[in-house]
């Protein structure tokens, strides 16, 4: 086929392509009529079309709520009431909800019965101001009365906090019902802080109450450290990002806020992870990283540099994820439609959302037509008015129309612009943002701040907005008490008005106040302060008086009394407007200020009414009196009378009642007064005085903490008992809150006795009213006195100023004290105004003298305080020192002294210091003279022989001896000022002692060791101590006192009696460290001192005395002891030999005879092995026992267990050995064999010295063996040339052993837990030990 033919098929082919593909959906229509075309619909997010309008509807009329919403897919509609999902099956027949269409209906019905809104709601004590702590649980209270009053049907209660209303959760529980309505917040947190009220429907409308609640800083972990944030809020959801938002903490005098971390944590987790690597410093954190889907909780903790505060209450949860939800298309489409779109559009409406010092976050539409597939965005940025475009997100593919863009310079402007892309392609960029500038930062200082009264504990604070807004959150207030310079925070919430009441004040005391503006980025700078303000009421008018009364009549006047106002409006009552009308009539006519009311007509009623003024003007009237028939009096006895009584000094138990007396007292004058009390509201009145009282107070005592009483007086005069008055005012028998009493006192200036009162609550305008017998001291009476607000002082206090003062505070509740000066308090003050107005400088001590080295002499005298203003001169033989000695003081220690360098016999005489301390001064005398002087003289000679001593070589402490453990005697010395040239000498009796190793002066002691000693020892010892600078000598005489001494410390270690078994009979022996025949020791038996013979031998070793009974009977039986004397006392040891004892002894001596055969050690071990270091040892012996015994060797009294050093055998049942190939000096100690069978054993010890190469064999101990060699390697140690000799065990093999055998009168000789040889028992296991002392 040609070329030209094949493009024209070609060409004719793409032309039917082209139409088949144009007719095919049309033809793909007509072969499937049934097939239905579904259109191209894309995810649609919902909204409302039609929204919900308000509806106001008559009662018991139905309403029907619509709404028309779109969405695609179809939304799913939910109803809500007050934030509460509406339940149709909750309240059957109530709502009904309906959906057609897209349009949907609430209709709500109306049911019978009654509804909570119809019930009669009064509220009676409700919650007030309160304070808490974070952390601590709160519970808002309010009681009502209900009507009526269903158990089932309690009224419908709502909470608020600052006009929002509050729902039950974890932070939150409410509850109402049997007349209490209740709020609890079980944790504290600052987010807490708000206004809270109460609000609930009731028939009339709605009853309303409201508080503040205050909630302060925990204590934080470290000190210093911030408050927590608080209102942790997240914004900008999706699955990029979450915006964390917060409030930041108040700071008064905490440092300033360096920045904030957040926290993050899953839902159904305990951990919390921390977001930002570095704080952040403003109040939002963009937070990325989040798992999509996933359900996260947020907590912020802020940073300053004393450390990182508690954390903040946590979000509610939030999830990360998309708001549009993508939906799947349906696969129908494939064959709708074959064209559609591939590359999205650009997005539309960029602009910033959130704009920071930091961080700008960006949002914009998403494009449409969007494109069939998925799509991401890129952001551009560029500074200014500048074309250079800069890509931001490049390493993140960024799927929400939100996202923040960080690295952004302060104060530099930028554009942004925003790009579509899907896997086909990318749009065109969007239309570029305006210019957006980072100048963001916190608002300006608020404006002038006025503060004014509110209350006695609270005041009022207003000022003027910030001019510079910037995104207030709200505003700190800070008060200072003034003269303190401390702030304190009055909220710890930001505070959105500009206006709020301080709570929390102290009454009396005045304040100055503060404010600052809060925003993300921090507090403002502070307010200027306002002008100090003085905590008390507001003022206002008075209330009314009450209570009219009439005193006295004489037929054309009257004279009325009155109770004055319960509230007098925070100011004084300076005035009161009297009126007065006739009975029946309507007109009132003004009386004037005075309660004595002339020109009445005789016969006629009248009533009268009164009113009240003060700073704030005239308060409203009283209630009309009851009418008074204007008749003259004419009563013999004083006639009924209102008496006006006041409380003053009400405390728990007591109160004192005072009164004046009544007008008309009658034909004759008033001789005493009644008071009948009562408690409040009973009518039962009882006397309080058995006998009249002549004065017109009385202190009532004995009274019901918190009980309130009612009092009457009756008045009395020659003639009887007049009626009693009308019944007081009730008064609480509570002390107020910080009550304090009067202290009387001496003035430390002046000297003026005075008593001070300190008041637990003044106002402005209080003043102290002091009195003497309850009788006010004015202008003409206190000439004595001088008054100075809550001081009154005696100027020259006699006994005439004895008697009872007390002081009332104005413009209280009743603020008020007295005292009682006796006359042997006021003998005490004034002893100590005397001596104030006469004043002494104290002394700590008086003059006194002390040596110095170099033999000078230090005259000094110390007084308790002295002033930089002290004078004073030293006095010698009545002439005083000018010059020649060394004369100072020092303020801090309060010494004076003077120095003599050169004391000699021309210094006797009398020592005199005269000082003068402001007004006080004082005198010291020292008389140095005879004795005295001649004590001094010498003692300053030999300092300054000593001075001169010292400058050579010499002893810092001379000779002196103690007695070592082994009963060595030790003279020791210690020598200062040597070099290595000095030399070291010891002398006994001039003559010169050699020693095995020549003294080292240069380690600061030298030592002399004189072991095994005894009175061949004894004699004066030298140590003499010398080079080119000089020589010193030490003597001491080792003789008499230091002989006594070393025995005394030798017989005081001698241990209990101790009886053993032998084969010849039974022996007592007494264990000390060292014994020698030079100590005189006497045995005695039943008094009677014993000899030694045949029967009974005396004797010794080194280590005990002993006393051997050969073959004992019956006659032996007795106590014995022993008495060991040290040259001073003696010292005596008793074992009781006698009864059951003597029986046990004759039973073990007996019992010994058939146990020959127990284990025991027949020969071969010395007492003592010395051995060179490095060589071999061996320990061998030759045991026997029938049956053969067990053998255990021991070190320090720890077993030994056969390895690679120590080698055990044990050979024929007779040959026992221990081997150490190689000793060291720590092999050095006490080793012993264990050898036992049934019949009993034996423990026999071996001591082992190991010394260096080189060095001198040591010598053995006192009671050592002489003959002891050292071993050689492979060889065993040599045989001690002596055999022990068994001795009968103290027990009885049998199963009941007889009780052990010890002395019954112990002695607190100490006990070794090391048993001797000698010792033996029947079968005791391998752990038990004699209780005999060891050998040493």
């Amino acid at each position: 086929m040609s070329n030209a033919k094949k493009n024209k098929t070609k060409q004719k082919q793409s032309r039917l392509t082209n139409f088949v593909s144009f007719c095919q959906p049309n033809m793909v229509k007509g072969m499937m009529p049934l097939r239905k075309d579904y259109p191209v619909e894309l995810p649609k997010a919902p909204d409302f079309l039609i929204s919900l309008r308000a509806h106001t509807v008559w009662e018991k009329t139905p309403v029907k709520l619509f709404c028309t919403v779109s969405g695609q897919p179809n939304p799913v509609v939910k109803w809500y009431k007050n934030n509460v999902a509406i339940e149709p099956l909750s309240a059957p027949g109530k709502y009904k909800i309906e959906n057609k269409y897209g349009a949907h209906s609430l209709i709500i019905t109306t049911l019978f019965g009654i509804h909570p809104s119809k019930l009669e709601v009064t509220l009676l004590e409700s919650f007030g101001v309160t304070f808490g702590t974070e952390g601590e649980s709160v519970s808002l209270v309010a009681n009502m009365v209900v009507v009526p009053d269903l158990p089932n049907l309690p009224p419908e209660a709502m909470w608020y906090r600052d006009d929002t209303l509050l729902m039950p959760s974890r932070w939150a529980e409410m509850s109402i019902g049997g007349g209490v309505a209740k709020l609890t917040l079980p944790h504290l947190n600052k987010d807490d802080e708000g206004l809270y009220t109460l609000r609930i429907w009731s028939k009339d409308g709605t009853a309303e109450h409201s508080a503040y609640l205050f909630v302060k800083d925990a204590t934080p972990t470290v000190a210093g450290a911030p408050g927590a944030p608080m209102d942790v809020k997240v914004s900008d959801v999706n699955a990029d990002y979450i915006l964390v938002s917060w409030k930041p903490p108040n700071t008064t005098h905490e440092a300033p806020i360096t920045g904030y971390f957040v926290d993050r944590r899953k839902s159904g987790t305990k951990d919390w992870v921390q977001c930002n690597d570095s704080p952040v410093k403003v109040c939002k954190l963009p937070v990325h990283g989040l798992t999509e889907g996933a359900s996260y909780h947020f907590r912020v903790r802020a940073v300053n540099k004393d450390g990182i505060s508690l954390p903040s209450r946590m979000s509610s949860g939030v999830t990360a994820a998309e708001v549009e939800m993508l939906f799947c298309i349906n696969k129908h489409l494939i064959y709708s439609c074959l064209v559609y779109v591939t590359i999205p559009g650009p997005p539309t409406n960029v602009h910033a959302t959130e704009i920071n010092k930091t961080y700008i976050v960006l949002s914009w539409t998403p494009p449409s037509p969007r494109g069939r597939a998925p799509v991401w965005y890129l952001i551009e940025k560029c500074v200014g008015d500048s074309h250079i475009w800069q890509r931001v997100n490049t390493a993140v593919q960024l799927r929400s129309p939100r996202f923040p863009v960080y690295d952004m310079e302060d104060m530099k402007s930028y554009r942004f612009r925003i790009i579509t892309v899907n896997k086909y392609g990318s749009s065109e960029p969007s239309e570029p943002t305006e210019i957006t500038k980072l100048d963001k930062s916190v608002p300006s200082a608020p404006g002038q701040v006025i503060a004014s009264r509110n209350t006695k504990t609270s005041a009022f604070v207003q000022w003027e907005a910030p001019k510079h807004t910037n995104n207030l959150m709200g505003y700190y207030v800070d008060a200072s008490l003034v003269g303190s310079k401390k702030w304190f925070p009055c909220n710890h919430r930001p505070y959105k008005h500009t206006r709020f009441v301080v709570h929390g004040l102290v009454p009396g005391d005045t304040y100055v106040f503060r404010v600052q503006a809060v925003n993300a980025y921090g507090l403002s700078e502070e307010s200027q302060e306002s002008a100090s303000l003085f905590i008390d009421a507001a003022l206002s008018t008075p209330s009314a008086p009450y209570g009219i009364s009439l005193l006295n009549c004489n037929g054309s006047s009257m004279t009325l009394a009155w109770k004055r106002p319960k509230n007098t409006g925070g100011s004084k009552i300076i005035s009161y407007y009297l009126d007065k009308r006739e009975a029946g009539s309507v007109d009132w006519k003004e009386v004037g200020p005075h309660p004595a009311v002339e020109n009445l007509t005789s016969g006629v009623f009248y009533e009268f009414k009164v009113q009240a003024a003060n700073l704030a003007g005239v308060g409203l009237p009283s209630e009309p009196s009851k009418a008074f028939a204007c008749e003259a009096w004419t009563m013999a006895e004083p006639g009924q009378y209102s008496v006006y009584c006041l409380f003053w000094e009400v405390r728990d138990t007591s109160v004192l009642v005072q009164w004046k007396p009544p007008v008309y007292s009658g034909d004759c004058p008033i001789t005493g007064f009644f008071v009948d009390m009562a408690k409040k509201g009973s009518s039962d009145f009882a006397a309080v005085n058995a006998e009249p009282i002549g004065h017109c107070y009385l202190k009532v005592a004995g009274l019901e903490t918190g009980a309130s009483y009612v009092f009457r007086v009756r008045a009395m005069n020659a003639k009887g008992v007049g009626k009693a008055s009308d019944v007081s005012d009730p008064v609480c028998a509570k002390a107020l809150p910080g009550t304090k009493e009067i202290v009387c006192g001496v003035d430390e200036e002046t000297g003026d006795i005075f008593l001070n009162f300190e008041a637990c609550e003044v106002s402005e305008t209080s003043k102290f009213t002091w009195s003497k017998s309850y009788k006010e001291i004015t202008e003409s009476s206190r000439l004595p006195f001088v008054l100075s607000s809550s001081k009154l002082t005696f100027v020259n206090a006699e006994k005439e100023d004895l008697g009872v003062y007390s002081v009332a505070v104005t413009d209280t509740d009743g603020v008020s004290s007295s005292y009682s000066v006796n006359e042997e308090e006021l003998r005490k003050m004034q002893e100590l105004s005397y001596n104030i107005k006469h004043p002494i400088v104290p002394l700590k001590t008086e003059l006194i003298y002390e040596i110095l080295e170099k033999g000078h002499v230090r005259f000094w005298v110390q007084a308790q305080k002295l002033s930089s203003s002290v004078n004073y001169r030293f006095i010698v033989n009545d002439k005083a020192i000018t010059s020649g000695y060394k004369i100072s003081h020092d303020v801090s220690t309060g010494i004076i002294q003077m120095t003599i360098e050169h004391f000699t016999k021309a210094n006797e005489g009398t020592y005199t210091i005269q000082m003068q301390d402001g007004k006080a001064k004082s005198q010291s005398t020292l008389v140095l003279v005879g004795d005295a002087f001649k004590v001094a003289l010498k003692e300053a000679d030999f300092q300054r022989k000593e001075h001169i001593r010292k400058q050579g070589p010499h002893f810092s402490e001379y000779l002196s001896f103690h007695v070592t453990d082994d009963c060595t005697v030790m003279l020791v010395c210690k020598l200062a000022n040597v070099k290595k040239e000095t030399t070291f000498t010891w002398f006994k009796e001039d003559e010169e002692i050699t020693v095995d190793v020549p003294p080292n002066p240069m380690s600061g002691s030298c030592s002399l060791p004189i072991p095994m000693f005894s009175r061949k020892d004894q004699g004066i010892y030298k140590a003499v101590l010398g080079d080119d600078r000089g020589k010193d000598t030490s003597v001491y005489d080792v003789s008499g006192k230091g002989n006594d001494m070393y025995f005394i410390t030798i017989c005081s270690s001698a241990s209990d009696l101790v009886l053993q078994c032998t084969p010849e009979g039974i022996r007592l022996q007494c264990s000390m460290k060292y014994y020698t025949e030079e100590m005189k020791t006497i045995w005695f038996h039943r008094e009677s001192k014993i000899s030694s013979s045949e029967k009974m031998r005396i004797g010794g070793t080194s280590e005990m005395a002993w006393m051997q009974i050969c073959e004992p009977t019956d006659r032996e039986k007795g106590h014995y002891t022993i008495e060991i004397h040290d040259g001073k006392k003696s010292h005596s040891r008793t074992f009781d030999l006698s009864g059951q004892v003597g029986y046990s002894v004759q039973m073990c001596y007996m019992n010994y005879l058939p146990s020959v055969d127990r284990g025991r050690v027949v020969g071969g071990l010395p007492d003592v092995v010395t051995i060179m270091e490095k060589k071999s040892l061996s320990l061998t012996c030759t045991v026997w026992g029938d049956p053969n015994p067990e053998v255990t060797w021991f070190k320090n009294e720890q077993e030994i267990v056969s390895d690679d050093r120590y080698k055990i055998t044990f050979e024929g049942g007779k040959f026992a050995s221990l081997t150490i190939k190689i000793v060291y000096l720590e092999d050095s100690g006490k080793y012993s064999i264990n050898v036992r069978n049934k019949y009993g054993g034996e423990f026999v010890e071996i001591t082992v010295s190991v010394y260096k190469k080189g060095e001198d064999i040591p010598e053995p101990k006192l009671g050592q063996s002489k003959s002891v060699a050292t071993a050689k390697p492979g060889t065993p140690a040599p045989q001690s040339a002596k055999t022990p000799t068994p001795t009968p065990s103290l027990k009885s093999p049998t199963p009941t052993p007889p009780p052990s055998i010890k002395s019954p009168t112990p002695t607190p000789a100490p006990k070794s837990p090391t048993p001797p040889r000698s010792m033996r028992s029947p079968t005791p296991p391998r752990f038990m030990r004699s209780p005999t002392p060891t050998k040493k």
